[in-house]
């Protein structure tokens, strides 16, 4: 386990319904779990077109090993299994205080609001920042409102 908190994630405060991951990539030490993101396929809508992105989510590392690059190797593990997965894109939403170790690790944060699906389909804007980065050379990014089909991750 990533800690003893209950949210391990430090999204709990924001009262939104997230989709479990799919695929999984970890860290261990001394047989503790220590370093963790997870990925899942999502359909969007990015202006007027619906398409698919990898979702990276589930982002920790436990408190006591921060500051080693556990993160970018979880990370850079999930993002190079995305490539493989047919999406052009990988979205993640995080903390404000987290947008520069994500813009380090080749993420930009998106300009307009993002919406997303929550319990009996409501739509609400996503209250953390959202991040994107391509997954293919020749993907530009994307450039309109961004709508995720589902819960997010």
């Amino acid at each position: 386990m990533l800690g003893n908190s209950g949210d391990p994630f430090g999204v709990a405060s924001t009262g939104l319904t997230w989709l479990p991951k799919e695929e999984h990539f970890g860290i261990r030490h001394e047989d503790r779990l220590v370093a963790h993101t997870g990925l899942l396929r999502l359909p969007v809508a990015i202006g007027d077109t619906e398409t698919e992105l990898v979702g990276v989510g589930g982002v920790a590392v436990a408190p006591g090993m921060q500051g080693q690059g556990l993160a970018r190797l979880v990370v850079t593990a999930a993002l190079e299994h995305a490539r493989t997965m047919g999406p052009q894109h990988a979205l993640l939403f995080c903390r404000p205080p987290l947008v520069p170790l994500y813009q380090r690790l080749g993420w930009h944060p998106l300009d307009k609001d993002v919406l997303v699906e929550q319990r009996e389909g409501r739509l609400v804007a996503m209250p953390l920042r959202t991040m994107v980065t391509p997954l293919r050379d020749d993907a530009r990014r994307p450039s309109g409102r961004v709508r995720l089909s589902s819960l997010p991750m």
